[in-house]
């Protein structure tokens, strides 16, 4: 697996358990958890679009 495709779908996976912290947090109302779950998903959005990056640069270097 590319380190791109790496990074694209770990940062799914970040984004994804960040939405659940984030919903959990709501849920028991704990502010903690819920900055916890936003801080997790942000990341994980960044992470994306750093393979998204590394992906459109592999590309256009085989050009």
């Amino acid at each position: 697996m590319k380190p791109s495709t790496k990074d694209q779908a770990k940062g799914t996976m970040h984004e994804v358990k960040g939405k659940v912290k984030e919903s959990a947090g709501k849920i028991t109302q704990s502010s903690s958890m819920e900055h916890q779950g936003r801080a997790e998903k942000i990341a994980g959005k960044v992470q994306k679009k750093v393979g998204d990056v590394e992906k459109n640069a592999e590309r256009d270097l085989k050009r």
